[in-house]
C-alpha cells in the first residue's frame, strides 16, 4: 500500500440515538466528541439514527405488504 494515502483505522463508538444503544467497532470515521467505553479508555463517538437495536428488519416489527403478486398488487392499487 502507498504510504500516507489511506484514513487512519481506528475504534469508535457508535451510538444509536433514538436507543441509546452503543458498540464498539472500528471505523475510518473519527469525531471530536469522546466517550468512555467499558474497557475503560476513550473512543471517539459516532452518533447514528438505525442501528441493529432499532431497525424494524432486525427488531421484528417489519412491515409486510408483500401479499399477492404484482397483478394482485396493481388489481387493488386502481380497484379493479
Amino acid at each position: 500500500m502507498k504510504a500516507g494515502i489511506h484514513p487512519e483505522y481506528q475504534k469508535v463508538i457508535f451510538l444509536d440515538t433514538g436507543s441509546d444503544y452503543k458498540f464498539l467497532s472500528g471505523s475510518t470515521r473519527s469525531s471530536e466528541e469522546m466517550m468512555e467505553w467499558e474497557d475503560g479508555n476513550e473512543y471517539p463517538v459516532i452518533r447514528v439514527e438505525i442501528s441493529s437495536d432499532t431497525h424494524p428488519f432486525y427488531t421484528g416489527k417489519q412491515k409486510t405488504d408483500r401479499v399477492g403478486g404484482r397483478v394482485d398488487r396493481f388489481k387493488r392499487k386502481y380497484n379493479l
